[in-house]
């Protein structure tokens, strides 16, 4: 067996901490910009149709530069939830998923 092999079987065979479905919060750092909070919303609304915008949670840094924000989804696989980070540590604007 190959060491990616191995890597696979371990993630298939590890059960999940988190119970399926349930209210998962995502934070996201990025830079300042207009169009950050609607363009990572949208990226939300692909993994998670049901995500109400008005729940996102914003902060800014001190210095202005950076904006925080979290996404409170409603987390039903460990593929779902696998998916909507990379797609959202994939934004160009965005510097951290946590």
């Amino acid at each position: 067996m190959t060491d990616t092999q191995s890597k696979i079987s371990e993630q298939v065979e590890t059960p999940s901490l988190i119970e399926y479905p349930s209210a998962f919060p995502i934070k996201v750092m990025g830079k300042q910009d207009p169009n950050l909070a609607q363009a990572l919303t949208e990226i939300v609304w692909v993994h998670d149709p049901l995500f109400d915008p008005a729940t996102v949670e914003m902060r800014m840094s001190k210095g202005g530069n950076y904006v925080g924000l979290t996404f409170t989804i409603t987390a039903t696989s460990r593929e779902q939830l696998d998916a909507l980070y990379r797609a959202l540590h994939s934004h160009p604007l965005v510097s951290v998923v946590l």
